[in-house]
């Protein structure tokens, strides 16, 4: 069993994808190192797989982790839960309502169903504005369905694993189209017929998921409310016994349970602080690759008139960000062209010699230009002022440590340039592709000044924006903070 830690709650907006996780980034503390004598004395006791084993430290048989007395538990549970139902003001728990019909009761399941994507690895107080603006904007099923992907995620921006937000969209298409409108009504179903949803099970032992499921289903066993016991159970968790400052230190969760289970490794007693805040325990997150990205803020200024342009490209339908905008970005440098002031300044033209029907003239006989088939004219060619350095942004994903250096790229003109035309490959290629790996099993990174223009594939789309749409626009939070670095260089150089 690998080494577990233990989980920290996650910051107030996750990013990004990749749960998605996906889209944070956990702040954990490692928990003390048990003594090897006992963590031997405990292995000893996972060796003989018998429902009757007995603890070798703690003396107790496999049976004690049957709930047998489950009924008392679950009226107090119930009786607590009724008081602080509405106590955190959450839109989408509502009491249950028998008497609706079978549209009722879809129209239910569709707000609880955005409600729990919205709040994977995302705290609640985030997500109640971003949930009410969702349902005003999409009341219905049918009402998301009958959207798009760049409508969905000017709602979703900010709230971080934008994924979320695309496989919502697919799955309303798809319980239109093939399912009457209704969202199915058992998990089975739901597990089978819906992008995005699975059952979550983060133990690898099926000893121990057999004890958890038990343990679950002895609860909403003979029930006439087992969704509430569901959501009491939750609000239990995120209230009373939370992972750091629990409200109740009387708590039976505070019991040394490690003691009383076989199928878990032994923890420290952790009696200063009382071991209720050692759960839940996580594995060790892996940590995640690290990248750099040549990001680049490309403005087009007009010689007639004080006009502001900026050139903002559209990333894949799948994979990381998907469906976002963003400045044209070249991923995954290597350290050493990187480093280079040189490369990093001729990145633009590359760029540009991909985005533009006429683009500008490369000061670098190593990058070829392309030139356009329609015309010779250097009129609406596009003249590149500066290429100013910006700084670097840091960004944390679940699984990539992204480190973008900022470039900004002035471009003057007589009018604005034309785009090529958009065609629909996937910019994913190029990020895989220059993660390659060679034949020593290491990452090989752009080569900045080698590169080909055709394994540069156009992005799906490329449209150039007035400055003060740019906020406007779908882009990451990670872009965002690009932005408002150049915003900072504007500020400190103008």
């Amino acid at each position: 069993m690998p080494k577990r830690k233990r989980a920290q709650r996650p910051a107030s907006e996750s990013e990004e994808d990749y749960v998605d996780n996906s889209d944070s980034s956990y702040d954990e503390t490692s928990r003390a190192k048990v003594p090897q004598k006992t963590r031997k004395a405990r292995k000893k006791g996972h060796e003989n797989d018998g429902s009757t084993v007995v603890n070798s430290i703690s003396g107790h048989p496999v049976s004690m982790h049957v709930i047998s007395s489950v009924e008392p538990m679950r009226i107090a549970l119930l009786e607590w839960y009724d008081r602080v139902h509405d106590a955190r003001k959450m839109p989408w728990r509502k009491k249950f309502d028998p008497s609706l019909d079978v549209e009722g009761r879809a129209q239910r399941a569709y707000e609880v169903w955005i409600s729990e994507i919205m709040l994977q690895q995302t705290q609640v107080a985030t997500v109640i504005p971003y949930y009410n603006k969702w349902i005003a904007k999409f009341p219905t099923i049918r009402d998301l369905a009958a959207s798009d992907i760049k409508t969905v995620n000017s709602l979703w921006k900010g709230l971080g694993y934008y994924s979320r937000a695309a496989r919502l969209l697919s799955a309303a298409q798809k319980v239109v189209k093939e399912l009457h409108g209704r969202l199915p009504d058992n998990a089975k179903d739901m597990e089978a017929e819906i992008p995005g949803v699975a059952l979550h099970a983060q133990p690898k032992s099926k000893r121990t998921l057999d004890v958890l499921w038990a343990g679950a289903e002895s609860f909403i066993k003979q029930s006439k409310r087992p969704g509430d016991i569901n959501q009491a159970l939750i609000e239990l968790g995120s209230t009373v016994c939370a992972v750091r400052d629990p409200a109740s230190q009387t708590s039976a969760v505070e019991a040394d349970i490690e003691e009383l289970c076989l199928v878990c490794d032994p923890i420290p007693s952790d009696e200063d602080n009382g071991s209720v805040t050692i759960y839940p325990m996580k594995a060790e997150r892996k940590k995640p690759r690290e990248e750099l990205d040549s990001v680049n803020v490309i403005e087009w200024r007009s010689r007639d008139s004080r006009d502001r342009w900026f050139l903002l490209v559209r990333r894949p339908q799948g994979g990381l960000l998907a469906g976002l905008h963003e400045f044209p970005t070249l991923p995954n440098l290597s350290g050493v062209k990187a480093s280079s002031t040189s490369n990093m300044a001729e990145i633009p033209y590359t760029l540009l010699q991909e985005l533009l029907v006429q683009p500008p003239s490369s000061h670098s006989d190593k990058v070829p230009l392309k030139k356009s088939a329609t015309s010779n004219s250097s009129y609406n060619v596009p003249e590149v002022i500066q290429v100013t350095s910006a700084g670097d942004v840091v960004h944390i994903f679940s699984h990539i440590k992204k480190t973008y250096r900022v470039q900004w790229v002035l471009l003057e003109g007589d009018e604005l340039p034309q785009l090529r035309p958009s065609v629909s490959p996937d910019q994913g290629t190029r990020e895989n592709g220059n993660r390659a790996k060679n034949s020593e099993g290491k990452h090989k990174g752009s080569e900045v000044s080698e590169v080909e223009l055709n394994t540069i594939p156009q992005t799906l789309s490329a449209q150039w924006v007035p400055l003060t749409q740019v906020l406007d626009a779908n882009i990451s939070t990670g872009v965002l903070k690009v932005w408002k670095l150049v915003e900072k260089l504007w500020a400190t150089t103008q």
